[in-house]
């Protein structure tokens, strides 16, 4: 029989820290000219962000209308207000926000809402007709309606507005002042990061090379899970590519179902990832410790829904895996999952396959037993084995608590069935037995299609996939916001010191390579769900420009400090009895400035 979580008194989640102090969350840093007027950030640089702008554009290679107007979202939104301030472009947008409805309805209106949207846009009559969808295309999203509406109806017509925006508008938005705006965005966005930007909490957990504690950024209150990687426990198990492998290929994907990667940075100490906190406790917490073990049908099915996703994304930048387990499988504070800890994934080559016999006793597959040459065949292998575990109540190859030697449990793997009980639909069944099934090339997901095979399994008929990546189905249990699901923090072994290892310049290029500061989609996606991105983006009245985008008129210098003034006024009351005293003032104000500089930076 399981037991209930703890309950934590303390209010430390996301937010509460500083709704509790009465203050929006962006009012927590220290004061600086920002787009749009001077409002706390945590930036101590004096110097105002429209000075680097100015000196310089972002080279042509940078220039991309997918990363700047879709896929960054402040460049997204800004991009958006840019089309909203130009005649005929605001239905271009009004269009695209009605295809991203249409998607996500539910499939008996999709029809209905369908037809609303080619009467809107694409009847030439129309106020908000879109000219430059050509007639073929339209007609094709007509007859189509007409037989059975889809999500993808109007797939092509977005693509033909897509390919009208990055020409001319694009260009157009290049040169205006929402562009400029972006800009300073990034400047800011790529100022440095080090452990002064966030406040310290209490420890979660334990990872490979150190402890894992919560984290708030001081400038938006928004909170994180800190990863140290303890620089001497990593040069000992010699794990630079192991850590630096797992922080690259977090930063490249964007995935709400696998834990994202906001900042790198470094201490003296350690390598930190500051990752999405996921308060709810993993997926062995909950099937083996809230009451019976194993969960009903149908929160298994969301929960693998949702892992799903998170592997067609991985699988989507051509990275395997290779460590699906309970453990790895995170809840968010409202029931989500995420995908965790992508220490053993590794991206595979385009057009090669890999070989690796890595992972978790009981979960690998038959080729990672076998040491064959694979390519994303272990994942869904992974995924029979939670579906299985997760309705069960114990792993398919072994019992629970059951003590059996490593070699027999991989014996079982590659020789044995696994067994169903009545806790399994037919459904559920099949789609564990086509996911189980020993020879990769036969295995449910393992064709062209990956991913979306998966999706049109009968275990899956009732999932609406497009609403469920759009975040609009309520997940089958939502945690306690008082309560721990893991263990107590005094369980959580202590890391012992480290000896015999020394650091020295050799490691650098390594620390260089990890600590790249603030990652683009998350840091931006956080300065807009904070509500800082709406407090500072302010231009003049009517749409005219704020004096920070005012090339003409540059923005006053920020004043100078007390401290300036109490040695300005020393120097002039020195300066009437030594004629020394300006080269004197100079020296202390000189050597006063370095050390400001050094206490900042550190």
């Amino acid at each position: 029989m399981g037991f209930a979580p703890r309950i934590l008194p303390l209010p430390w989640r996301q937010g509460q820290l500083d709704r509790q102090r009465g203050q929006p969350a962006c009012m927590n840093g220290c004061s600086q000219v920002l787009p749009g007027g001077t409002l706390p950030v945590p930036f101590r640089s004096g110097v105002h962000p429209s000075l680097p702008v100015r000196q310089g554009r972002l080279v042509p290679t940078d220039r991309d209308y997918c990363s700047l107007c879709d896929k960054q979202p402040i460049g997204r939104l800004l991009f958006r207000q840019f089309c909203e301030t130009r005649p005929g472009l605001e239905s271009y947008i009004q269009f695209l926000d009605s295809v991203a409805e249409y998607e996500v309805t539910p499939d008996e209106k999709l029809g209905e809402k369908g037809k609303e949207i080619m009467t809107k846009y694409l009847t030439p009559k129309s106020p908000g007709f879109i000219a430059q969808v050509g007639q073929d295309l339209v007609s094709q999203a007509e007859e189509k309606l007409l037989q059975k509406p889809c999500k993808e109806l109007f797939s092509t017509c977005v693509q033909s507005v897509h390919e009208y925006l990055r020409g001319g508008p694009f260009h157009e938005y290049l040169d205006s002042m929402y562009f400029d705006r972006f800009l300073q965005w990034k400047w800011l966005e790529r100022q440095p990061v080090t452990k002064t930007t966030f406040r310290q909490y209490r420890v979660l957990g334990k990872g490979g090379f150190g402890e894992v504690c919560a984290c708030q950024v001081r400038a938006t209150g928004k909170m994180y899970a800190c990863k140290r990687l303890e620089k001497k426990r990593i040069k000992k198990r010699k794990g630079e590519s192991m850590a630096l492998n797992e922080k690259q290929i977090l930063e490249k994907v964007n995935s709400q179902f696998v834990v994202n990667l906001a900042y790198a940075y470094e201490t003296k100490d350690a390598l930190c990832l500051v990752l999405t906190i996921m308060n709810g406790g993993d997926l062995k917490f909950h099937i083996y410790n809230m009451g019976n073990p194993g969960f009903e049908e149908e929160r298994a099915l969301f929960y693998a829904a949702e892992i799903l996703c998170g592997l067609e994304d991985l699988h989507r930048e051509n990275t395997v895996y290779r460590d699906l387990k309970p453990e790895n499988i995170l809840l968010d504070d409202y029931g989500h999952i995420r995908i965790s800890d992508l220490g053993l994934a590794v991206k595979i080559p385009e057009g090669d396959l890999i070989r690796g016999r890595v992972g978790t006793v009981g979960y690998m597959a038959p080729e990672v037993l076998n040491n064959q040459r694979y390519g994303l065949s272990p994942d869904y292998w992974g995924l029979g084995c939670l579906i299985y575990e997760m309705i069960e109540g114990q792993s398919p190859f072994r019992g629970r608590k059951e003590k059996v030697k490593r070699e027999e449990v991989d014996r079982r793997v590659l020789e044995t069935e696994e067994v169903y009980s009545h806790k399994f639909s037919e459904e559920a069944k099949s789609i564990c037995k086509m996911l189980l099934t020993k020879d990769a090339k036969q295995r449910l997901g393992c064709q062209e299609e990956g991913a979306a095979e998966v999706k049109r399994h009968p275990f899956f008929r009732n999932m609406n996939f497009k609403r469920l990546e759009a975040g609009m189905l309520d997940p089958p249990f939502v945690p306690d916001p008082r309560a721990v699901y893991c263990k107590d923090v005094l369980d959580i072994e202590q890391f012992s010191t480290v000896k015999g290892v020394n650091l020295d310049h050799t490691d650098d290029d390594f620390y260089s390579k990890f600590s790249t500061g603030s990652v683009p989609i998350p840091w931006q996606s956080e300065m807009i769900e904070t509500e800082c991105f709406k407090e500072l983006n302010v231009f003049g009245p009517n749409g005219t420009l704020s004096p920070d985008l005012n090339r003409s008129h540059p923005p006053e210098p920020p004043k100078k400090g007390l401290l300036h003034r109490l040695f300005k006024r020393q120097h002039q009351n020195n300066s009437k009895s030594s004629p020394n005293s300006k080269a004197s003032f100079n020296h202390h104000i000189n050597s006063n400035h370095v050390s400001s500089n050094s206490t900042g930076s550190s």
